[in-house]
């Protein structure tokens, strides 16, 4: 399982700034509304890119894009991920990772070298709850760290929610809330139920938008900044 493959990606991928996509396959949650099932489930479906053939394309791409974009799956189950992160620097291209924060040593590792200019971590649900979003046990203490090295870093970074209902509400909100304290920027994100992981949730009504608004007003008490997606 490595680097899948990367596409052009819209402005809201990397805020202000145009980028490449890059997908990592595999997971560590198995999360019933996950909208890259394939990723999770069967990431060997598709082709691994070597990284040097991805590195000579990104570098053919430098007059016309801004950034990266690193993604998955869950990229910082690999080994390549720092490597290559490395590379993508030395291009003198910018770097977002989107992460679970459930590996907050690779996180941590990346924060020191600089090599990441934009950070999102998404909060599933309540962190109490994440029992309910794999198989097998998750380390709740792994994803609290990640958000404590996020709190404490300077680098620019975004927490995100995607509104699933039963999996947030009220209360969830509340929960989430004060895990992050103090954040710099908290999104809330519609639940689209078409490609969800859990063939139930593709049939699971999401949240009215005046709903995830309401969210969004209770966690300005908990964070500098509050925005809404997909409403």
């Amino acid at each position: 399982m490595g680097i899948k493959g990367f596409q052009g990606t819209s402005l809201l991928d990397f805020p202000g700034r145009i980028a490449s996509l890059i997908f990592f396959g595999g997971c560590n949650l198995t999360c019933p509304f996950c909208h890259n099932p394939s990723l999770v489930l069967d990431p060997e479906q598709y082709p691994d890119i070597p990284m040097a053939a991805l590195l000579e394309e990104l570098q053919g791409r430098r007059s016309f894009i801004d950034g990266v974009v690193v993604t998955g799956g869950e990229p910082t189950l690999h080994r390549d991920l720092l490597p290559f992160l490395r590379e993508v620097k030395a291009l003198g291209l910018q770097v977002k990772l989107d992460t679970n924060g459930l590996a907050p040593a690779v996180l941590e590792q990346a924060l020191s070298e600089g090599t990441i200019d934009y950070l999102a971590l998404d909060l599933k649900t309540s962190p109490v709850r994440y029992g309910e979003l794999h198989g097998a046990a998750v380390c709740v203490d792994d994803l609290l760290e990640s958000v404590r090295l996020i709190l404490d870093s300077p680098v620019e970074s975004e927490f995100r929610t995607t509104c699933v209902p039963g999996f947030v509400e009220e209360a969830d909100v509340r929960r989430i809330g004060e895990a992050i304290r103090g954040a710099r920027h908290w999104v809330f994100q519609q639940f689209l139920p078409g490609p969800a992981l859990e063939p139930t949730l593709r049939e699971r009504v999401p949240h009215p938008s005046d709903k995830i608004l309401s969210f969004s007003e209770l966690g300005k008490g908990y964070v500098q900044r509050v925005s809404a997606r997909g409403l």
